[in-house]
């Protein structure tokens, strides 16, 4: 058999690429699929989280920002630790991005703080002098759509098995609490206290006190959950 295949180098080609590429399949698919598994502590997104998601993409935030930190020094050292694969197990879709006019967002939630936000947001060059990015003020006074970030998260869970619902790291406590929409919401509502406790704007503080969840609020819990 070996002496036929020598013979002939197409067919001796043809053998050695299917055996290389056979290997290489073996090799790589099962680490592929084990790198590809939630990353030890991540969780899914809160509906207070998602739906801040739907803001950042509503309002194109991926079209300037990234969220994937390269393995190479000049990245680590700005950004933090490069990004694994496992760690965008709940996202859909990924928002990796192409393009950086601003800084990658991947581990924003490590430096950045909700105060930071809320002036960044209402008025960049306030933080950033040298700031290209526009006002978002229309987030302070826009309602976020918790609804339909309830829907997605009822959807994924359903479809993709995603856990709400359930005790991820066995420590015998629901780690992200779906149920009803009613419940989601008061969830939500409670998170958005705490953000809304640590802004200034009045305004804020008092639309959540009614109940209310300006799209502001719902972005920065995003944000801050990046790390």
């Amino acid at each position: 058999m070996f002496h036929w295949l020598e013979q002939r180098p197409f067919f001796f080609a043809v053998a050695v690429f299917l055996t290389v590429a056979f290997a290489g399949i073996i090799e790589v698919i099962p680490d592929f699929a084990k790198q590809s598994k939630p990353t030890v502590g991540t969780k899914p997104y809160s509906i207070l989280e998602l739906t801040g998601r739907h803001v950042y993409i509503k309002d194109s935030c991926n079209a300037c920002h990234s969220q994937l930190i390269r393995p190479f020094k000049s990245e680590t050292d700005r950004y933090g630790m490069y990004s694994l694969s496992g760690e965008y197990a709940y996202d859909r879709p990924f928002l990796w991005g192409s393009k950086r006019t601003g800084p990658d967002l991947m581990r924003v939630g490590n430096y950045r703080t909700t105060d930071w936000h809320e002036n960044h947001m209402l008025d960049p060059k306030s933080v950033v002098p040298s700031s290209i990015m526009p006002a978002y003020k229309h987030q302070f006074t826009n309602l976020a759509d918790v609804e339909t970030a309830y829907a997605e998260a009822f959807t994924v869970k359903a479809v993709f098995n995603t856990p709400y619902d359930k005790d991820i790291d066995g420590d015998g406590q629901i780690d992200v609490p779906l149920g009803t929409f009613e419940e989601a919401k008061a969830k939500a509502l409670e998170e958005a206290k705490v953000i809304a406790a640590g802004m200034k704007n009045q305004d804020i503080k008092d639309a959540v006190a009614r109940g209310e969840i300006p799209e502001i609020v719902a972005l920065i819990a995003y944000l801050n959950s990046l790390k």
